[in-house]
């Protein structure tokens, strides 16, 4: 094999790290070949547009929402857990979209965020040193059962493909249709000044629609409006996990004609291929989610996650923090995209808000440098997490919305963009990070504290993010008019 060729497994080659040990490797090998035999969750023509839209966001043409759990639990595969994410996450885009007059990407660290990095592979535990948690598909949160068990991989799978069936089914029921503002139910808005404001751009909406209707719109014209894509994501950590989800897709024909361009040869991803496919006319899709991203902990540039990332069609992600040279952020950006593709990589910046303005410069100024064309992401929560005198981690609302605004100011010096955020959220009403409208304090963390995990921001906080986001791009464009 050649020294730069490529092939799903050819990370195997390279050091890695965060990686996990099982005691009985046949045993994952039986596993992971079990999943390399079960169908995809998502199709490469539902990544292909993700490419085409983050290459929108990645040219101004349109914004990034991303958000979710820090790490999904397999419990959390349920209805109302599923609805109460994807509700969030489309008011929180509708608000986005009527701020800032432009197309709103949206998605969700759902459906196979399962795995966790940590900074030790043990920890203390009612004064006995265990294996840490790695997240359920590796063990389980309950210290009697921490020996890594690859089956755990297979109930993965399983708990993905139920959330990405039932996303579906929802969206192509009218989940997110805002022609039935009933449906979006505002009752857990607790502050009537953010209930009012977003009941007054929802009947704004609803009014300009009645008037589409009035004046003869079709109703192919408003088809955008009755639902939206809603792409997943996760953090690509087990990568024998990533390989066996890793499909040969056929390239589109040679010399096709413009009708045909789009057409594939027959060949169905979704099963084991019948004969192999030469490597000059496939092209290899992780079919385990639209999009992955490398962790801060994961991105060396010789190593495991990055060779496996540079070979697969997703559009993909990497953390940047305090720890990244901009230098060594140009190399990872020469190799993920050597083809200079707007939008192929998202960098998502996570410093905190005291340390944005020392970092986040030069590595804005280092990208300028070169032909590449990013999407600047802004990742507010995980430089912002501390321990509260209750001892609960948490995280501080106004930390979070400076970091943010610091971004907006930032690129906007620099000539450059933000054009997305990355949040740890829920829609459930809980009480893990402190502030926003509902002024929430370290004495009401212990009320409602559910993560095993990090602290996310609850529902309503969410929504509070939302609205400033937006009326700061809101006044940016006014100001430009």
């Amino acid at each position: 094999m050649a020294d730069n060729a490529w092939s799903p497994d050819s990370w195997r080659s390279k050091p890695i790290k965060q990686d996990v040990v099982y005691d009985d490797p046949k045993e994952l090998e039986a596993v992971v070949g079990r999943v390399a035999n079960l169908p995809p969750l998502v199709s490469s023509p539902e990544i292909d547009r993700l490419r085409a839209q983050l290459k929108d966001v990645a040219e101004g043409r349109a914004f990034l929402l991303q958000g979710g759990d820090c790490a999904e639990s397999f419990d959390y595969c349920n209805p109302t857990a599923i609805e109460d994410k994807l509700k969030v996450l489309l008011q929180m885009s509708l608000v986005l979209l009527w701020g800032m007059r432009l197309p709103i990407v949206r998605i969700a660290r759902m459906a196979g965020q399962y795995a966790k990095p940590r900074s030790s592979p043990y920890e203390t535990v009612n004064g006995e040193t265990i294996m840490s948690y790695r997240g359920d598909n590796v063990n389980s949160i309950d210290p009697a059962c921490r020996r890594p068990d690859p089956q755990r991989l297979l109930q993965a799978y399983f708990h993905s493909a139920s959330t990405v069936n039932f996303v579906r089914l929802l969206l192509d029921s009218g989940f997110a249709d805002i022609h039935q503002p009933e449906a979006w139910d505002l009752g857990h808005v607790r502050n009537p000044e953010i209930r009012r404001e977003y009941q007054s751009i929802v009947n704004r909406l609803t009014d300009s629609l009645e008037f589409m209707s009035v004046i003869g719109a079709t109703s192919s014209q408003a088809s955008a409006l009755n639902t939206v894509d809603l792409y997943t994501s996760h953090e690509a950590l087990l990568l024998e996990y990533e390989q066996a989800l890793t499909r040969a897709v056929p390239k589109p024909l040679p010399g096709a004609e413009p009708a045909l361009a789009g057409r594939k040869r027959p060949y169905e991803p979704s099963t084991p291929p019948r004969k192999a496919l030469a490597p000059e006319l496939c092209d290899w899709y992780n079919l385990s989610a639209h999009f992955i991203w490398i962790g801060d902990r994961t991105r060396q540039l010789d190593g495991a996650h990055v060779e496996y990332f540079r070979g697969v069609k997703n559009p993909v992600g990497v953390k940047v923090g305090p720890t990244m040279d901009p230098a060594e952020l140009v190399r990872v950006l020469d190799i993920l995209d050597p083809d200079f593709e707007s939008g192929r990589v998202t960098l998502i910046t996570r410093y905190g808000a005291a340390k944005i303005a020392d970092y986040l410069p030069a590595h804005v100024r280092a990208v300028q440098e070169t032909r590449h064309r990013p999407v600047w992401c802004c990742d507010p929560c995980h430089g912002n997490t501390t321990t509260a005198p209750t001892g609960h981690k948490t995280r501080s609302f106004d930390a979070i919305i400076s970091e943010i605004t610091s971004s907006i100011s930032i690129h906007r010096e620099l000539g450059s963009r933000l054009s997305g955020v990355h949040l740890e959220l829920t829609g459930e009403h809980v009480t893990e990070c402190t502030g926003g409208s509902q002024e929430l304090s370290h004495s009401d963390l212990p009320n409602n504290y559910q993560t095993f995990c990090d602290p996310r921001l609850n529902y309503e906080q969410s929504l509070d993010i939302a609205f400033k986001i937006a009326k700061v791009y809101e006044s940016e464009r006014e100001e430009n008019n």
